[in-house]
């Protein structure tokens, strides 16, 4: 029975233990609003669990908030979020969570704690490493698609991302990627989306019968934007 009482309580401590994304952000040198993005991004797609989100205390005024990673599912999401992010952080990652651990966990009394304990770091470790083994080959090809040179038109956008053209167009347009000017033909990207490198306007000059030349803009997708879009869309058909 005093077994089981003290079980429980090593398990209902690690349970306590949180990880924030703005200290997530601090670990891997990157802005909280980008991390906070994969987050949202990964949970969407089934990928990890949405975390639970805390306001914080406004700093000049503005509201703020992050993501609260949470117990044994927090831990295994958490090293998935810098899996995507930046795989060179993630023992530091998880050198962050042993720490967090190593305040809440009893030290062990007898001989029998001692060996259930170290079998149960080595399973952890080993669930570590498969999650990043599980993760590697997709973020390599992220990674080469993010690096690539050239943009794309919709149509090779599409093709790179094995989904239908109009499908990709029309999953663009619901999420405000592209939009169209009343009498115009040509899709247009949104601006945030353009000054976040994922998309660009090429211009082209057209002529006509009479010898008249106009302007026309047609938007592509950069390396950037296709890896983006490789996470979002990816699973569309």
């Amino acid at each position: 029975m005093n077994t089981m009482i003290k079980a429980t309580h090593d398990r209902a401590s690690r349970s306590s233990i949180t990880l924030s994304s703005s200290e997530i952000a601090g670990l891997v040198g990157k802005r909280h609003d980008n991390v906070k993005r994969t987050i949202e991004t990964l949970a969407e797609q089934g990928v990890i669990t949405f975390p639970q989100i805390e306001e914080k205390p406004s700093t000049g005024g503005r509201p703020s908030s992050h993501y609260l990673f949470t117990g044994d599912q927090g831990k295994r999401d958490s090293i998935v979020v810098v899996a995507q992010l930046s795989p060179e952080f993630t023992a530091r990652l998880v050198d962050r969570w042993q720490e967090l651990e190593a305040n809440q966990l009893r030290i062990p009394q007898t001989l029998p704690e001692a060996l259930r304990l170290a079998a149960d770091l080595a399973d952890e470790v080993t669930s570590l490493r498969l999650v990043t083994q599980e993760q590697a080959p997709k973020i390599a090809a992220l990674n080469r698609l993010a690096t690539a040179r050239g943009t794309l038109c919709m149509t090779d956008a599409a093709k790179h991302l094995g989904v239908q053209r109009k499908v990709l167009l029309e999953w663009m347009q619901v999420n405000r990627w592209i939009y169209r000017r009343e009498g115009c033909a040509h899709w247009l990207g949104y601006q945030p989306r353009l000054a976040a490198g994922l998309l660009e306007h090429k211009v082209t000059v057209l002529g006509s019968d009479e010898g008249l030349q106009r302007l026309a803009s047609q938007v592509r997708v950069t390396p950037k934007g296709l890896a983006e879009l490789a996470l979002k869309v990816g699973g569309l058909s």
